[in-house]
C-alpha cells in the first residue's frame, strides 16, 4: 500500500486466516460495532448528549458501508453468503462508551486491518487489500472523532458530522471539499 501507517502492533491480538476468512471476520466485527454504536446513539440522545448521539449514529452507518464493501467481495466467492446478525451490548455512561469505542477503532486501525491487509497482499488479493485499506483509514478517523467527543463532552460544539458514502470517513464541521480517503466530493456526503 506504500503507506507509513500500515504497521501491525507488536502484541497483535488478531487471529489471521485466509483473506476470505478475514473478510468474514471483518463483517462480523463491523456488524457488532454498527449495532453497538446505534445503541450508544440512543443512550447518548436520552442523556441529552445530542452531538455525541449524532456521532455514534454516523459511525454506525459508516460501519454499514464497510460491511457492504467486504460483503461484496465475500459473495463473489460464496454467492449464498449471509452476514451475521449482532445484538448490541447494554450501553454504559456516554463518556465510557466513547472511550470504549475509540479503543475498538484503534484496535481495528493498528492491529486487525493491517493484519488482514498483509494477508491479502500475501495472497495477491488486491481488491481485498484495497477494501481493508479504506476501512482501516476510516477507522483511524472514527477513533479521532470519539476521542475528540470525549475531550469535549461537557463543552460540545453544534457542528455537523459528514459521512462519506463511499468509504465511511467522518468529518466534523463543514470545512472540507472532498474525502481525504477516497476523494468523494462533499455534496455526496450524508449529514448527521
Amino acid at each position: 500500500m506504500g503507506s507509513n501507517n500500515m504497521h501491525i502492533v507488536s502484541d497483535s491480538k488478531t487471529a489471521v486466516g485466509t483473506t476470505l476468512e478475514n473478510l468474514k471476520a471483518a463483517v462480523a466485527g463491523e456488524t457488532g460495532a454498527s449495532a453497538k454504536y446505534a445503541a450508544y446513539a440512543q443512550a447518548a440522545e436520552k442523556a441529552e448528549f445530542h452531538q455525541v448521539a449524532r456521532l455514534f449514529q454516523a459511525t454506525s452507518e459508516a460501519e454499514k458501508i464497510h460491511i457492504g464493501m467486504e460483503t461484496a467481495l465475500i459473495v463473489k466467492a460464496e454467492p449464498d453468503y449471509q452476514g451475521p446478525i449482532a445484538t448490541a451490548p447494554a450501553p454504559e455512561f456516554t463518556d465510557l462508551n466513547l472511550i470504549g469505542s475509540a479503543n475498538g477503532e484503534i484496535y481495528e486501525t493498528s492491529d486487525m486491518y493491517p493484519s488482514f491487509i498483509k494477508r491479502a497482499e500475501e495472497e495477491g488479493d488486491t481488491a481485498a487489500a484495497a477494501v481493508f485499506g479504506r476501512a482501516k483509514a476510516a477507522e483511524a478517523f472514527h477513533a479521532q472523532r470519539y476521542l475528540d467527543a470525549y475531550s469535549t463532552i461537557d463543552n460540545p460544539s453544534d457542528e455537523t458530522y459528514y459521512l462519506c458514502p463511499v468509504c465511511g470517513y467522518i468529518h466534523k464541521g463543514s470545512d472540507f471539499e472532498r474525502c481525504p480517503i477516497c476523494n468523494a466530493p462533499k455534496d455526496r456526503f450524508r449529514t448527521f
